[in-house]
């Protein structure tokens, strides 16, 4: 099996696995041909890759295209399991949808920005001066209630299986845990209810390779997004090789009795 990456800092430890730079996509089309997989190329390649050259990709092409946007991801996790999504409204900023909001929601609540990560572009709505404020920034309102909570889960899952969970503890007189924004790792246990869940979720949705955000309030579990270029503290400090698991589940997927099936119906390879 050979592969080429595209990322330089992951999945460089992938056996069989060469390093091509993204802005040579053109003038290596035909080793990139060749690649029996395609990891962690940049979202500007992907339809390229899956429906140009019907190639295989990790991860998956239904990970990068609900992963770009939290619009999307969030309408995906509503359609299978409502009940873990906290209550939110996706809508056009208007001032009718403005005064919908603010008739339908107690202060505070949260206001997010459709494409962002690490805890940026996340706000958390006070009074009717800061939805003002939010309203300003952003073409889409994504509005959802703020849950009264500490910390949250980092479940990561990789291939076909969770293979590590910490938690996310935020710092004093911040409302986000995430740790590029202050926050610190736990590792207390991870009940197995929101492993389970994670894993559910990811399979429903096709998703193989992610960092999923899940709270608990009153032993409801919530998952607020995935992220599928998650932060590697925890792995790290874990002394988890992620690239060997993606290595076991691409040899996996690979097999002769799991041929890779193309959209368009056609087996290839």
């Amino acid at each position: 099996m050979q592969n080429v990456c595209f990322h330089p800092f992951r999945g460089r430890g992938i056996p069989d696995t060469s390093y091509i730079k993204s802005e040579h996509f053109f003038k290596e089309i035909d080793r990139i041909k060749e690649a029996d997989w395609v990891i962690f190329p940049e979202y500007w390649q992907v339809n390229a890759l899956v429906y140009g050259l019907e190639k295989r990709i990790f991860p998956s092409i239904s990970a990068y295209h609900l992963g770009h946007d939290k619009v999307e991801m969030t309408r995906a996790l509503m359609s299978i399991m409502p009940e873990v999504v906290p209550y939110t409204e996706i809508l056009s900023n208007t001032e009718i949808n403005q005064e919908y909001i603010l008739d339908t929601f107690y202060f505070p609540f949260v206001g997010k920005e459709v494409r962002n990560s690490c805890g940026n572009g996340v706000h958390l709505i006070k009074n009717k001066q800061d939805f003002k404020n939010y309203c300003v920034q952003n073409d889409v309102l994504y509005v959802q209630e703020y849950l009264p909570i500490d910390r949250d889960m980092r479940i990561v899952y990789v291939g076909d299986e969770v293979v590590c969970g910490y938690w996310r503890i935020g710092a004093e007189g911040s409302f986000k845990n995430n740790v590029a924004a202050g926050g610190s790792i736990s590792f207390d246990p991870i009940s197995v209810k929101a492993m389970n869940l994670v894993h559910s979720v990811a399979g429903k949705l096709g998703i193989n390779h992610a960092g999923f955000d899940v709270a608990v309030v009153d032993d409801q579990y919530y998952i607020f997004e995935f992220n599928i270029m998650f932060g590697l503290q925890g792995i790290h400090a874990l002394n988890i090789n992620l690239d060997q698991k993606i290595y076991e589940y691409l040899i996996k997927q690979s097999s002769p009795d799991r041929p890779f099936v193309h959209f368009t119906g056609k087996k290839i390879g």
